[in-house]
């Protein structure tokens, strides 16, 4: 029996150093998360005896890369308001994505991106995207 699943139930939230009691904050109406994808370098190091005339490599650093995150955008709104305090102070927050699951994971990241679309005929809706710095910390939902 497969162990698929989809996204729905999926939630994103933002830590909010600003409230009186500092805590992640829900992004509302969320209908699209992309995590991101890390990728790591591969490090040349051939030397003048390497094997065969081989090419040799070693692993190199992570870049953890971007994730976003779309919206139905609501003006004003309290997401919105998160939103825009977090991408124009350019602070690195904490992030966390909790899957229907309820694995959940965790990392720093800047808001790099606010993209807003408003058509004639159809919801509003944003995309925000983010620049992960550091290395993911997975748990499980309580």
């Amino acid at each position: 029996m497969t162990e698929a699943m989809l996204g729905y139930d999926t939630g994103y939230e933002i830590w909010d150093s600003t409230l009186t009691v500092p805590a992640f904050v829900a992004v509302g109406e969320v209908t699209m998360v992309a995590p991101g994808s890390a990728t790591a370098d591969r490090v040349e190091a051939t030397h003048m005896k390497s094997p065969g005339r081989r090419r040799e490599y070693i692993a190199g650093l992570i870049d953890s890369g971007e994730a976003s995150f779309e919206i139905n955008w609501v003006p004003g709104s309290p997401t919105d308001e998160l939103i825009r305090r977090v991408f124009e102070t350019g602070e690195t927050v904490r992030h966390r994505i909790t899957f229907p699951n309820k694995a959940r994971v965790t990392y720093e990241a800047q808001i790099t991106g606010y993209e807003k679309d408003i058509p004639v005929d159809d919801r509003m809706t944003a995309t925000v995207s983010v620049s992960v710095s550091g290395t993911e910390t997975w748990d499980e939902a309580a």
